[in-house]
């Protein structure tokens, strides 16, 4: 393998690499967001939501 394979090949391994970590790392210490823990309470109106036991 010549020199400049090496270095393309090498490079290529190093973007893919730090770009995957980068990405890992934003979605692992992403803030988790208000949401309801439920399709059913995701709803304004009353008359659409659960009954309530």
């Amino acid at each position: 393998m010549n020199t400049s394979a090496l270095v393309v090949m090498l490079s290529t391994i190093i973007l893919v690499t730090g770009l995957m970590s980068y990405f890992f790392y934003r979605v692992l210490n992403a803030p988790p967001k208000p949401e309801p823990d439920s399709y059913l309470d995701n709803d304004d109106e009353i008359e659409r939501q659960a009954p309530r036991a």
